[in-house]
């Protein structure tokens, strides 16, 4: 029996650790990545409470020690996805009957357990499987998912207390039901966060998930799902798959228990999954959710008012931290003539100082790219950009995948505004530079609107207010995120809430109330308390 109405805690952000040579924090962390690295991990994949195992494992080797097996998961098939939708589905009753608070217990309980004894061996993982520096190793696997616990708890709860008003004579009332049938969510490799929010946050409001995690992002995909088991996420709640993306669709969206997708990834594979959805939306038996953050091609405008240390912190950190492999990263910039020689020093400058090597050496600012496909890709970037005659790199510009894929951060000039590297999401360390006449302010905002499909993310780096309002104005489609003196990344739950719209996706906001409430379907209940016993209305006569 349950006669009252829970106040849950109230969330605050998750101090994020700065772990200084020299302390416990840092020597418990290190020592904990190297077990790990010495270790040999097997991942199986999770169906129904059970670790199922298939004929099929690859390899787990580290981005930057590619020769360096440090286990293998299990690749499953079209069979696995079934299993996992049934044992979602025989799940989904209980779950969704569970009352509220015992499923935000459970989540609650995840982030005192990852704020605690789960920390090293998340943010290890991190570092081990996505090559991530400690720094964003904390800031992702760590802090934002702590956050996204504890604050999606109280916007849980949050949408549970919206409810109509009643006149006399009645009572109206408001449910928010899970949706019917299971989630399918697809999550990316860059951040390990986003990678379990994109599970418990449909969870949380009471449905099942089939859940797909990037074949990069598999380490800790596994000490996610231990998470879920310790936390106590009952079987079967969060099925944990690894197959081909195909393999998976056409399991996935030909079942009519389909309810809903939750993904973050590239434009055009979200776009291919929208199709596909639109093609069979007469199988299922409700109209699915779906909500998406794909690409970005983000950008950092700056004004001749504008603070040259401000502008290269702003640009270095933002488009190199976690070698520029977040879709919020700043890709291209806008820098008035006034201002670029100095910026430019400054940039070179502090680029130069960087260090590139593993995540252990705690020192090293850049770490590796994930997978030899991205190492490829982003050469190839490269190898373009030094035969052209309207783009010259300023500073970077190597690679070297002969042990780790490890890519130089480069910094590009170009005299075209529409060159490729401007448009293009590349999703590693590169940014592009251009240089525009300090008097053409206005014109220079209206290019930044325009030249990508883009709209995730970007910033305004000036120190005239009106100059600062013009852009807000005219920049008002072009990202989801917008930053005021700061560089483009970093949202943090409950401070800023995540999402773009344009080619970047849905925008239904990572972080918000607005995103659980995707995950509900809302019952309206009327109860009339007195009610009439005779049809005739007074206008009858």
């Amino acid at each position: 029996m349950r006669n009252a109405i829970f106040k849950v805690p109230t969330p605050v952000n998750e101090p994020v650790k700065a772990y200084r040579p020299g302390t416990e924090e840092h020597a418990s962390l290190i020592n904990q990545y190297k077990k790990m690295y010495n270790d040999f991990v097997e991942v199986p994949m999770y169906i129904g409470g059970k670790e199922v195992k298939s004929s099929m494992t690859k390899d787990i080797r580290p981005p930057h020690n590619h020769q360096k097996v440090i286990g293998k998961y299990h690749f499953g098939d079209a069979d696995h996805v079934r299993q996992a939708i049934d044992a979602a589905l025989e799940a989904r009753e209980k779950w969704a009957a569970l009352p509220w608070d015992q499923r935000a217990s459970i989540f609650l309980k995840a982030a005192d357990l990852l704020a605690g004894p789960f920390r090293d061996k998340m943010n290890a993982a991190t570092m081990l499987g996505q090559s991530k520096n400690v720094m964003q190793a904390e800031i992702d696997s760590a802090c934002e998912l702590i956050d996204f616990f504890r604050f999606n708890v109280m916007y849980m709860t949050q949408i549970y207390k919206d409810q109509p008003d009643s006149l006399s004579g009645m009572w109206n009332r408001m449910e928010y039901r899970p949706l019917e049938g299971f989630i399918f969510a697809i999550t990316p490799f860059n951040f390990t966060s986003i990678a379990a929010n994109l599970c418990a946050a449909p969870a949380m409001m009471g449905n099942v998930v089939v859940w797909k995690p990037a074949e990069t992002q598999m380490y800790s995909a596994k000490v996610i799902m231990e998470l879920f088991k310790e936390a106590g996420v009952p079987d079967g709640v969060i099925n944990m798959v690894s197959v081909d993306g195909p393999v998976a669709g056409d399991v996935v969206f030909n079942h009519p228990d389909f309810a809903g997708l939750h993904f973050t990834g590239s434009t055009a594979v979200f776009q291919h999954l929208w199709k596909e959805i639109g093609v069979n939306i007469s199988k299922y038996k409700t109209y699915p959710r779906i909500v998406g953050e794909t690409g970005g091609k983000d950008f950092v405008m700056v004004h001749k008012t504008a603070d040259p240390d401000v502008v290269a912190t702003a640009l270095t950190r933002g488009a190199f931290e976690f070698q520029g492999q977040k879709c919020s990263a700043a890709s291209r910039s806008y820098i008035p003539s006034n201002l670029w020689s100095t910026v430019k020093e400054k940039i070179i400058e502090q680029v130069s100082s960087f260090k590139m090597g593993d995540p252990e050496d705690t020192s090293n600012f850049i770490n590796a790219v994930i997978d030899e496909r991205a190492f490829d890709k982003i050469a190839g970037y490269l190898d373009f950009i030094k035969t052209q005659d309207d783009a010259e790199i300023i500073i970077g510009g190597g690679y070297d995948k002969s042990k780790g894929y490890f890519i130089e951060p480069t910094v590009v000039l170009t005299t075209n505004p529409k060159f490729r590297t401007m448009e293009e999401e590349i999703f590693g360390p590169v940014l592009t530079v251009y240089v525009y006449d300090e008097d053409k302010y206005e014109e220079t905002l209206d290019l930044v609107d325009q030249t990508s499909i883009y709209a995730l993310t970007g910033s305004i780096i000036a120190k005239d207010r009106y100059a600062i309002n013009l852009a807000l104005e005219k920049l008002e489609n072009a990202a989801g995120n917008f930053y005021v003196n700061d560089k483009p990344t970093g949202a943090v739950v409950g401070q800023q809430p995540f999402g773009g719209a344009r080619g970047s996706g849905t925008n239904d906001k990572a972080g918000a109330s607005m995103n659980l409430l995707r995950w509900v379907s809302a019952r309206t209940i009327k109860e009339t308390f007195v009610p009439p016993t005779d049809y005739r209305y007074p206008f009858l006569g």
